[in-house]
């Protein structure tokens, strides 16, 4: 039997006035009791408006539920809907007694001290059990997790009502990866910690008011602060550590602590809007790939080969199928696999590598389109497409999206071992499954070494395939660079004996941002996406088209063939994107776009939602994978070759100066797609709801938000990023930076040895 209220009921103090205020929101409660009406049962499958509305209404204002305790519904329950859902991994954190302890006392601070006893056992559980501490009992389970229009929720704030849309979207169960443990995507990428976390989120922001901000500490909420109507409502840091503690494996101490979080990129931003957003990208890289590679972007018989079909990797053959060539992708998990097929996102399923091969021959004699999902590890097919004849290269181009930041924790698959079996060493001897995870590293590069000698163009898709691979001793270096990068250590210490290039990566294979997507940024284009708050499918084509007419305008405006080039990509892609079907959770939409294309885009949807053509507020953001939003040397920043690339300024500074232009929420975390350590990156949430003040916060922000990193490739000497700020200081007279003088290096090092004699 749960306790009464009134013996549970949790007290804090303002710290204004020192006196303790009452936990509960009792002014909420209604005719229904203190249990909220619940709308998901097995017998409501349409519950009506009303009954949504009114459980929002009681759910989401009232803080952690206490009154009454929710059931314990353990993850492997014998529930049907839990057992069905994907979960995490088995995560090892390696704590000692006394660091299991003091999680669990972490934990318990959430609650009153009279639940202790009784939830101190059952997180100690969860702990041992699945190295963390997620706290199951509080998951709701009142109503579906999903995006709702944005008036259904009971806020004080249309801004705070955006920011849940957003969030509620990054738990979708048909969006995020594990939702029931709070990770969207890239195995490790969590909105919250926990389900505490979540639940005084979500009383927060239906209090708050224009003249507050809710601070979010790695998933933890500070609490609400005074600010005013043009600062963020909500600022959030994920995994901020002192530089010298920033380790993968301290990472993982710290998480089952409680004290702090991996945010990936969109995941802790709440900007993430499913697979929609890599599908775009891998678009424009698979386009820019032909061309740059293969003298077109016509890949019609082309052949695309890489790995993963679970959060982000599962866009590729979408992405492939748009681009029109044949995607055949690798996925040991049969459920992700399956998901994909049942989206139609992956057109054939084969089981065996002589299967696959077949299909790819017969779709290359075709010239046909199709994307082919095999059921396998991708090194058994890599190392099949090398016993193929040597005439017959049945791969052009090639690359890897496994979660290869967080390799030895179910990021990537070793190919000894079948799914089922590496999820169980993983947990139980976690030595040898990294032995293997090395171990099939290097077979996985030789194999494609071996196709590249044959003509396969290869590139690192930003995951830190190279970076692993490297560290597992894999031939993956170019004989020309000199030393190796790593052979050992990881997080974001390199070991003591490793050398840094500066200059160039010293990988053979390059990272797809340093050799196709590098100039497009240094254009200024970048992801550019938003969320019609509506859910209305109506107001996101009245977004696609308000966006193609931008586009359009732009391109015949465009100063240099190469911009022209961008707008033509992504005015066909705005076109295509209703047809596609991309939609998965909320009505979003992407494209690639410079800082004039996002304010004018911008600017045209504020004005539909102020004249009512659109029905509700329009959210804007973007990827953190972006022209300024992110410093990552082996990525983002990998085509920065005057030394700065290991430095974090720009998406520090990016992240400041998007918060006093007037963002509506920012960001800044450690890590994202390359690794713990590996990257700093940030983002923002803006929304545009019509009024006049949206419209200038949109004007200041954009513009700082692309030229920021415009400004920093230029200085370290990209000729497109110079031309870009040279003609963005043109068209904004209050723009003045410093430009880069040219440096002829030859003339420098003749001058220098002359000088020595």
């Amino acid at each position: 039997r749960a306790p009464q209220l009134d013996s549970l009921t949790h007290r804090r103090h303002s710290a204004d006035s020192g006196h303790s205020t009452d936990y509960r929101r009792t002014h909420l409660h209604t005719s229904h009791g203190s249990t909220p009406i619940r709308i998901m049962s097995a017998t409501t499958s349409s519950p009506t408006e009303g009954a949504i509305r009114q459980c929002l209404l009681d759910c989401l204002p009232r803080g952690l539920p206490l009154d009454p305790l929710p059931e314990n519904t353990d993850r492997d329950s014998a529930d049907s809907e839990v057992v069905t859902v994907p979960h995490a991994p088995t995560r090892v954190p390696s704590l000692s007694p006394e660091e299991a302890h003091l999680a669990v006392c972490n934990a318990l601070r959430y609650f009153p001290p009279e639940l202790h006893t009784l939830l101190a056992p059952e997180f100690m559980s969860e702990l041992e059990r699945y190295g963390h501490i997620y706290m199951y009992r509080f998951r709701p389970t009142e109503y579906e997790m999903k995006a709702y229009p944005i008036d259904y929720y009971p806020t004080k704030c249309r801004q705070a009502a955006a920011i849940i849309h957003m969030i509620h979207n990054n738990l979708d169960g048909r969006v995020a990866q594990f939702p029931h443990e709070l990770v969207t995507y890239g195995g490790n990428g969590s909105v919250f910690s926990n389900w505490a976390q979540y639940h005084l989120v979500m009383e927060y922001l239906c209090s708050m008011t224009e003249e507050q901000t809710l601070i979010l500490c790695s998933g933890h909420p500070h609490g609400l602060v005074p600010s005013h109507p043009d600062a963020p409502r909500c600022v959030i840091t994920n995994g901020m550590m002192v530089p010298n503690y920033s380790t993968k494996e301290l990472y993982e101490k710290f998480y089952a602590l409680g004290t702090t979080l991996y945010g990936q990129m969109t995941a802790g931003s709440f900007a993430y809007i499913g697979p929609q957003g890599i599908v775009h990208g891998t678009a424009i890289t698979l386009l820019n790939a032909g061309r740059k590679y293969l003298g077109s972007a016509d890949l019609s018989g082309k052949v695309y080969v890489s790995s993963g079909l679970g959060g982000m990797s599962g866009a590729q053959p979408k992405a492939g199928t748009i681009d029109g060539c044949i995607a055949v992708i690798a996925e040991m998990d049969r459920r992700a696999l399956e998901k994909r097929h049942a989206q139609g996102w992956v057109q054939e399923v084969v089981h065996t590598t002589d299967e696959c091969l077949e299909r790819i021959r017969q779709a290359k004699k075709e010239k046909r389109s199709t994307s082919i999902a095999y059921l396998g590890n991708v090194v058994t097919l890599w190392e099949a497409l090398c016993e193929a004849p040597d005439e017959e290269l049945l791969v052009d181009l090639g690359s890897d999206q496994t979660s290869l930041h967080n390799p030895f924790n179910g990021g990537y698959y070793p190919v000894q071992l079948s799914f089922e079996e590496a999820n169980v060493m993983m947990k139980e001897d976690p030595v040898k499954f990294k032995s293997l995870v090395e171990e099939s590293l290097r077979r996985q590069v030789r194999a494609i070494n071996q196709l590249a000698e044959r003509g396969l163009k290869f590139w690192d898709y930003g995951n830190s395939f190279l970076l692993e691979a490297s560290r597992a001793g894999a031939d993956v270096f170019d004989e020309a660079s000199g030393s190796q990068i790593s052979s050992g250590g990881g997080g974001g210490q390199p070991p003591k004996d490793q050398k840094v290039h500066i200059i160039e990566s010293g990988f053979r294979y390059p990272s797809y941002v340093e050799d196709i997507m590098g100039d497009i940024f240094s254009m200024g284009f970048g992801p550019f996406r938003w969320v019609c708050t509506s859910g209305l499918e109506a107001d996101l084509l009245i977004t696609d088209r308000l966006a193609g007419e931008v586009i359009d305008r732009l391109g015949k405006q465009a100063a240099s063939a190469a911009d022209r080039m961008q707008y033509e990509d992504n005015a066909l892609w705005i076109r295509k994107a209703h047809e596609n079907r991309l939609v998965v959770g909320s009505q979003a939409r992407i494209l690639y776009s410079n800082a004039q294309g996002r304010i004018e885009i911008a600017l045209a949807f504020n004005e539909a939602v102020a004249s009512g053509e659109l029905q509700a507020p329009v959210v804007l953001s973007r990827d953190h994978h972006d022209v300024s939003g992110t410093d990552s040397p082996f990525r983002e920043t990998s085509n920065i070759r005057d030394g700065s690339k290991y430095t974090a300024d720009m998406a520090v500074q990016n992240f400041v100066g998007d918060g006093f232009r007037g963002a509506t929420w920012i960001s800044l975390h450690n890590g994202g797609g390359t690794g713990w350590g590996e990257a700093m990156n940030g983002g923002f949430g803006l929304v545009m709801d019509g009024s006049e003040a949206a419209a200038r916060r949109a004007r200041l922000m954009l513009h700082w938000d692309v030229n920021n990193g415009v400004c920093r490739r230029a200085w370290a000497g990209n000729p497109h990023a110079d031309r870009t700020i040279r003609e963005a200081m043109r068209t904004e007279p209050r723009l003045r930076v410093s430009l880069a003088s040219p440096v002829d290096s030859e003339l420098v090092r003749a001058t220098l040895q002359a000088a020595k004699h």
